[in-house]
C-alpha cells in the first residue's frame, strides 16, 4: 500500500508521512462472521509502526511518542469481513494514535477562587436547604 499520511493537528502543523517502508502488516484469519470464506481468507490486519528506528520522525516527535505509546506502535483490526476494509481501519486507526500522541499535553489548571457572588450564593442556598429540612420534623400540639 501507500505511505500513511497522518493529518495535521496539534503538535503536527504540517502533519506526517509515514513511509510505508517503515510500516510492517500481518494478515491471519479473523474470528466472527464470515460465511464460507470464513477459514479462507486472511481477513485480520495487525499494523505495526516502530517508531524508535523511524526516519520519519524528528527526535522530539519520537521521544514524546516512545514515553506515550512505546515502541513498536501496534494496532489491530478485524471488524469488517474483506482484508481491504481492515488494512484502511487499521491505517486510520493508526495515524489517529499517533496524531493523538504527539499532540502536547494541556496547560495546567490554575485554581481560581470563587467570586463573592457564588460564594454568597452557595451560603444562600445552604440556608435555604436547611430550613426546608428544618421543616420536615415532628408535627406537634402545642
Amino acid at each position: 500500500m501507500d505511505d500513511l499520511r497522518v493529518p495535521p493537528g496539534p503538535g503536527l502543523p504540517d502533519g506526517l508521512v509515514i513511509p510505508a517502508s517503515e510500516l510492517v502488516e500481518r494478515f491471519s484469519r479473523s474470528p466472527g462472521p464470515g460465511g464460507q470464506s470464513v477459514n479462507t481468507s486472511d481477513s485480520r490486519v495487525e499494523l505495526e509502526y516502530d517508531v524508535a528506528t523511524s526516519a520519519a520522525l524528528s527526535e522530539q516527535q519520537r521521544a514524546r511518542l516512545v514515553g506515550r505509546v512505546g515502541s513498536p506502535v501496534r494496532v489491530v483490526a478485524s471488524e469488517h469481513r474483506s482484508q481491504h476494509r481492515n488494512r484502511v481501519a487499521a491505517r486510520e486507526r493508526l495515524a489517529a494514535r499517533v496524531r493523538e500522541a504527539l499532540a502536547p499535553p494541556p496547560p495546567p489548571r490554575r485554581p481560581t477562587k470563587p467570586t463573592r457572588g457564588s460564594q454568597r450564593r452557595r451560603l444562600e442556598e445552604k440556608r435555604q436547604r436547611g430550613e426546608t429540612k428544618a421543616l420536615r420534623g415532628r408535627v406537634r400540639d402545642d
